[in-house]
């Protein structure tokens, strides 16, 4: 297929890359020029701007930093400009109701859009195994899953329109508590003079088995090898888990939600990007202990 891909950054790159190497024709733009050089040696095709990398598709993806964002791109580059039954497709991790707001915009102009964000990190979308949540109809979905298969371990439909940000946001926000969760057991086995070597051992066979302790523990030289044993850079940046947790919080509130280890987390995540950490990865939680 002729695939547009629109935002090539730290998850975007990798999951163009993707697209390319398993044949598909990526027409890539991003404001970066380096990101761009990024995709030509990847085997993409660059241009100046998105409104030119959509004409002819078959299919739009794009990755972007906000709903603000993804709202003026499909708005003023995509809508309109890419042809009538392209498909488009959002991986932005963006806010429930300009999610709707886009793809209704979309429908209303005749193209089958999705929203469609990531689960994953960005090894996974270097990697192409990623976890897809999916919003948006059942035909919409069946024409994404062909052109998200090439940068997946794993496509789900969620549901309709918005659903994928909904699934996002929660995963997250659980993640969250997971994660401040682990690194404290952990400190707190350490200054009760367990070391946190075998504490790892025992609870990652036990009841307190989770991602965060078992796949991408936290604390330096333990458990499974992560961010933590390179200084906690690269992953998913403290900044990055803070946004999804203020989606988290604002959907909560619209809603009328009970989150009260969920405000919790996003509080802790805001002292964390307030003293510093915010470029490192989420797990550096440990070290504010």
């Amino acid at each position: 297929m002729k695939i547009a891909f629109i935002g090539l950054g730290n998850m975007g790159g990798g999951m163009a890359a993707n697209l390319a190497k398993a044949g598909h024709d990526v027409r890539a733009f991003d404001l970066s020029e380096a990101a761009l050089a990024h995709a030509r040696d990847a085997g993409c095709t660059d241009f100046s701007s998105a409104r030119e990398a959509v004409e002819g598709v078959d299919a739009v993806v794009s990755m972007l930093p906000n709903g603000a964002i993804v709202d003026k791109v499909y708005t003023d580059e995509v809508i309109g400009h890419a042809p009538a039954g392209a498909l488009l497709i959002d991986c932005s991790t963006i806010d429930i109701a300009t999610a709707r707001k886009v793809i209704d915009a979309a429908q209303a102009s005749g193209y089958e859009m999705v929203d469609a964000p990531v689960s994953g990190g960005i090894a996974a979308a270097n990697g192409g195994t990623l976890t897809f949540m999916v919003g948006g109809t059942d035909s919409a979905f069946a024409r994404a899953e062909k052109v998200l298969d090439p940068m997946a371990k794993a496509v789900i439909r969620a549901g309709d329109a918005g659903a994928g940000q909904v699934a996002k946001m929660c995963n997250n926000m659980l993640l969250a508590c997971h994660m401040i969760g682990t690194c404290e057991a952990l400190k707190l086995a350490e200054r009760n003079g367990l070391a946190m070597d075998k504490f790892h051992e025992i609870s990652s066979k036990s009841t307190g088995y989770c991602w965060s302790l078992n796949d991408y523990t936290p604390a330096p030289g333990v458990g499974a090898a992560s961010p933590a044993d390179n200084g906690y850079a690269g992953g998913f940046a403290v900044a990055l888990m803070l946004k999804d947790l203020r989606l988290a919080m604002d959907a909560a509130e619209r809603s009328g939600a009970k989150v009260d280890l969920g405000s919790k987390a996003a509080e802790i995540y805001e002292a964390a990007d307030a003293a510093g950490l915010g470029g490192k990865d989420f797990g550096a939680i440990f070290e504010t202990l």
